[in-house]
């Protein structure tokens, strides 16, 4: 069983038979037999006794250089500037990430109070936030929502926000913008 020398053309000819009404070679995914066991049967197995694997490949080559090859002033000079990028870095202010964001904040009904939402929602304080306009939005049958918008470094306002159970259906986030 096999295909033979590949590399010849008797060998090619046996592969392109064997294909001609087969999408593949094998069907079993994962398992791996030496290359000799592959194709037609009655096929002398040309191929060495084992398939090839990552070791085989041409270790003896090194197209980019390599790192033990350095010299003592590139080493140094790589140091140095790594102090230097590290000074640098430390004397800047720590730059906090804010989003600007914009929620839909749904009631149950058509009956919560709408002012006491907002007011539970804007009773949520946490270092960086900043609450900012608020509307009310029609949604359909007499119901409306809060829009409402803040600054925020955080994403755990939906946790504080439906934690008022009482009045909070569900909360979206309608626009979300990076600072």
């Amino acid at each position: 069983m096999g295909f033979g020398d590949l590399k010849s053309a008797s060998g090619l000819k046996v592969l392109n038979d064997f294909m001609s009404d087969r999408s593949y070679i094998e069907g079993l995914p994962g398992v791996k037999k030496s290359l000799g066991q592959y194709g037609p049967a009655g096929v002398a197995d040309t191929t060495s006794g084992s398939a090839p694997t990552a070791d085989d490949d041409d270790d003896d080559i090194d197209l980019f250089g390599s790192d033990n090859e350095e010299d003592a002033e590139a080493a140094r000079l790589k140091e140095q500037r790594l102090a230097e990028y590290a000074a640098k870095k430390a004397k800047k202010p720590a730059l906090i990430a804010k989003s600007s964001i914009l929620l839909d904040v749904k009631p149950w009904d058509d009956e919560t109070d709408m002012a006491k939402l907002e007011e539970c929602v804007r009773s949520i304080q946490m270092d960086g936030l900043v609450w900012g306009q608020s509307k009310l939005v029609p949604v359909g049958y007499g119901i409306k929502k809060l829009q409402i918008g803040c600054v925020v470094g955080t994403d755990i306002l939906e946790e504080h926000i439906t934690a008022f159970e009482d009045f909070v259906q569900s909360m979206d986030v309608a626009a979300f913008n990076k600072i």
